[in-house]
């Protein structure tokens, strides 16, 4: 590897002072750093455009949360350059690197001692008025406005009526995006490697309208069917539009692939544990014994 590009909030302090602390580190080691033109103007680091980060570098280093990995994906989806996920904000399933153990993952991908997992996309076209195009790497999703009221959404799996749902909302979401929105909303999680696209209805009015998994070369159809409601398509939670009245959108695996470094520290399962904190020790109680506990 000798090209690494770097992506980075530029408006985060923390992210800045890592990237430049990184960009210094790959330098003094003879290689290549590019950073998005946004942040190079922030920096005076080598900028690339979009398509440079698909063409020109080896590997993409992530520098923030699952938002910032989100969009660095969506960038590159169907290119084969490796991304590496360094957590600087929250929960981060998708940025499994810790801070502390950046320097040490670095020593390995650079050695070309890692692995990846290949995550699968989706693609969401809008059908009507005019068709529009887009890929995500967790999860579309058809939701109300501020108004609390139900939406009803017809859906359909090749071509197959499934049902009409009335609820708050629909997510359609990547076995990737199964711990993000879709877990919030009463979907399982699914391992990254399964090839299911999950089908999960927010606050159905029919309880029995349960989250559903079909296989991944499913095309489903989600046509909206109120009637002066306002109702967004949201696509990985950052790129959203309001949708017109009897708007179609059409899902599908995409093409493109997402290549995602995996921890060289610890595997899937230990992820799982340590960010849902499964298995951990219950609190002592309070209160002595036959004292209330206040």
């Amino acid at each position: 590897m000798k090209r690494i590009g770097i992506v980075a909030k530029r408006n985060r302090p923390e992210a800045l002072e890592a990237l430049k602390e990184l960009a210094h580190w790959l330098d003094s080691r003879g290689l290549e750093v590019f950073v998005e033109e946004g942040v190079a103007r922030v920096t005076g680091l080598r900028g690339l455009n979009p398509e440079g980060f698909r063409k020109e570098v080896d590997l993409i280093v992530v520098l923030g949360g699952d938002g910032t990995m989100l969009a660095a994906a969506r960038m590159v989806a169907g290119a084969p350059v490796p991304i590496l996920g360094v957590n600087l904000g929250g929960l981060g399933f998708l940025t499994v690197i810790p801070r502390d153990e950046l320097y040490p993952a670095m020593e390995r991908v650079l050695r070309g001692n890692f692995e990846v997992e290949r995550r699968m996309t989706l693609k969401a076209v809008l059908t009507s008025p005019e068709p529009k195009e887009y890929t995500v790497l967790n999860d579309v999703v058809i939701n109300k406005g501020a108004l609390a009221r139900m939406i009803t959404l017809r859906a359909e799996v090749d071509g197959q009526y499934l049902t009409t749902f009335r609820a708050d909302g629909l997510i359609i979401s990547t076995p990737t995006g199964s711990t993000a929105y879709c877990l919030a909303a009463g979907g399982p999680i699914v391992h990254p490697s399964l090839p299911a696209i999950i089908i999960v209805p927010i606050c159905p009015h029919t309880l029995t309208n349960r989250p559903l998994l079909v296989p991944e070369g499913s095309k489903i159809g989600v046509t909206l069917s109120s009637e002066g409601e306002e109702v967004y398509l949201t696509l990985d939670g950052q790129v959203g539009l309001r949708l017109p009245q009897e708007a179609k959108v059409e899902i599908t695996k995409a093409p493109g692939e997402v290549l995602l470094v995996k921890s060289p520290f610890r595997a899937y399962f230990e992820l799982l544990r340590t960010k849902l904190r499964w298995g951990g020790d219950l609190p002592a109680p309070r209160g002595g014994e036959g004292e209330p506990c206040s």
